[in-house]
């Protein structure tokens, strides 16, 4: 089966121009103008398989906005090639458009002075999606996002979480095959989180969408992706299993070790990295091979009354990726 999504080179460059301090260069400005170039993205490759939920990490800047809006047509690429279910995405071609959504967390296409459902009747008729078809849709997605009450309230009147739910069941209501999400849950509480990470989960299970989702909340991605595209600097560095991060990038693990008395011991560097002590809890970092050896040790000689071994939490792992992948640009 050929990919869904096939990019090859891509390449994003802008010229910037560069503002000179002071009244005196604003006037130099006004008559020489000095530019520079500045590479968003910069030779990206990578391919996604049809019903692939992929993540899409980076740093702020790192180039993943701006690929998505290539990917969905919204801007030209400098260099390179895009093929997005068969079409060239910045030819914007009606038939690639009614294929796809993109949902962005801090854009709204949604109404702001009008209830939710005049929104979706509009998008209704956009998309030619027949009557039975939009019923079935939206009564399935306002379901599995429990906002079936609030579809008839003004936008504005709604929470940020109501009204990311309303954005992603606006995404939706005409069943692409493809979607784009760049942060859909930021700013979002905890409760919110969890809605839209179900809705989705659940929504990708039934109907098999390809999905590339970029966020800064690593919940979103451990409970949602198997696979993962790193991107700093503009260039990938980093395309695998999220598994493949902690066993490439996580050569340690955090062991938390509670005494019985107020005071942990004075000093136990012999053991490990000490990385934080609070009360009687010392958390220590070792390496994977030492762990077992590291436990035996200290059970030798102190008493303990409480030990957990756990893994680096994914968000110290991803910034690991990110560091290294600098340093390699």
């Amino acid at each position: 089966m050929a990919p869904i999504i096939e990019v090859t080179g891509l390449s994003k460059t802008y010229r910037v121009f560069r503002k000179k301090d002071g009244l005196k260069g604003a006037v130099q400005g006004l008559f020489k103008r000095e530019y520079k170039m500045v590479e968003a993205v910069g030779d990206v490759s990578f391919t996604i398989e049809p019903g692939e939920f992929v993540a899409f990490l980076g740093p702020n800047g790192a180039g993943k906005t701006t690929t998505l809006k290539m990917l969905s047509g919204l801007i030209y690429p400098s260099r390179g090639d895009a093929r997005v279910l068969g079409f060239t995405p910045w030819e914007r071609k009606d038939a690639f458009r009614r294929q796809f959504s993109l949902v962005m967390g801090q854009k709204n296409q949604l109404w702001w002075d009008l209830p939710a459902a005049d929104s979706f009747e509009l998008h209704k008729e956009i998309y030619g999606i027949p009557e039975r078809q939009f019923r079935e849709t939206l009564d399935e997605l306002t379901s599995l996002l429990g906002v079936g009450d609030l579809t008839r309230q003004a936008v504005r009147e709604l929470s940020l979480g109501e009204r990311m739910k309303m954005e992603l069941i606006a995404a939706l209501l005409h069943r692409p095959k493809v979607l784009l999400l760049d942060e859909p849950t930021i700013g979002l509480d905890v409760v919110a989180q969890v809605a839209i990470q179900k809705c989705l989960r659940d929504y990708h299970k039934r109907h098999n969408v390809t999905v590339l989702l970029t966020s800064h909340y690593m919940r979103d991605i451990e409970a949602l992706c198997r696979r993962v595209l790193v991107i700093t600097h503009g260039k990938l560095v980093y395309d695998g299993e999220l598994a493949g991060i902690r066993e490439t990038f996580g050569q340690e693990k955090i062991l938390k070790i509670e005494f019985p008395a107020d005071q942990p011991p004075p000093d136990l560097s012999p053991y490990g990295t000490v990385h934080g002590v609070e009360g009687p809890t010392v958390e220590l970092r070792v390496d994977r091979p030492r762990v077992a050896e590291t436990l035996s040790g200290v059970l030798s000689r102190y008493a303990i009354v409480d030990v957990s071994v756990q893994d680096p939490p994914l968000e110290q792992l991803i910034t690991k990726v990110f560091e290294q992948g600098k340093a390699a640009v």
